[in-house]
């Protein structure tokens, strides 16, 4: 898991079409408390919004976060920190 804050979305014109209907955004990494310059884009299951502290599951956990065992994706974004 990977503690991280929203910084944006991520536009794509073309994808898989597994993946026709997701939300992609871009993650900004926690360590420590503080933000660091280390980026991940990753699938919105949570419904996040920009500003949000997020949790992301990263590797074969992401696809089944989705309920997508065959999408090609590595990291999915799973849960709001309050």
């Amino acid at each position: 898991m990977i503690l991280g804050k929203v910084i944006g979305t991520v536009v794509s014109t073309r994808k898989n079409e597994l993946l026709i209907g997701s939300k992609f955004m871009l993650v900004q990494y926690i360590e420590n408390n503080e933000l660091v310059e280390k980026y991940i884009v990753a699938v919105d299951s949570a419904g996040a919004g920009i500003g949000e502290t997020v949790l992301v599951a990263t590797g074969s956990a992401a696809r089944l976060a989705l309920d997508k065992k065959d999408a090609p994706v590595d990291a999915t974004i799973v849960g709001i920190v309050d």
